[in-house]
């Protein structure tokens, strides 16, 4: 893609229980931009139960460009302590690549940065990939501060399960 294109300007809307099929086909995408295609284990149940069950976990935006699916910024609601407010972290934000590099990205992140400014949230969070540069490089463009001291640590599968038996040592 050329940075010549001209931007265009998405439709950003929640997701509804109609988008869920759509909403984990590009969870699928991402995971394959990511090399990370072995790890979608989960499944549109799931996801569905998750968006709208009892208990929501997650929330996602929609970017729409002639009623098709460009994008997604899936979040959920974190907590400052210093703060002592609500945040939202953004866990995924993807882009279809034949939308990139014309404003669909900066559309999800800044109708997420306005929903966390309605919602008197003190903070929008995320992580890249450190290979991701050109995310890097956008994110800092839009003013986000790559924090260089901070890793992120992660516990899953066997491991979750044996320290929350008291297993781990």
């Amino acid at each position: 893609m050329s940075d010549s294109l001209p931007n265009i300007s998405p439709k950003i809307r929640l997701a509804t229980i109609d988008d869920v099929s759509t909403i984990f086909k590009l969870i699928q995408d991402l995971a394959v931009y990511e090399k990370l295609a072995h790890e979608v284990t989960g499944s549109e149940e799931l996801l569905k139960e998750h968006l709208f069950g009892k208990k929501v976990y997650i929330e996602v935006l929609l970017a729409e460009i002639d009623n098709q699916a460009a994008g997604l910024a899936l979040f959920f609601h974190n907590y400052s302590t210093f703060l002592t407010k609500p945040g939202i972290y953004l866990e995924d934000l993807f882009v279809v690549p034949e939308y990139r590099r014309r404003g669909v990205g900066k559309a999800l992140i800044s109708s997420l940065a306005k929903l966390a400014v309605e919602r008197d949230c003190g903070r929008l969070d995320w992580s890249v990939l450190d290979w991701n540069v050109n995310a890097i490089a956008f994110y800092e463009k839009i003013g986000a501060t790559v924090l260089p001291d901070w890793r992120i640590c992660r516990v899953t599968g066997n491991s979750l399960q044996e320290l929350a038996e008291g297993m781990r040592k």
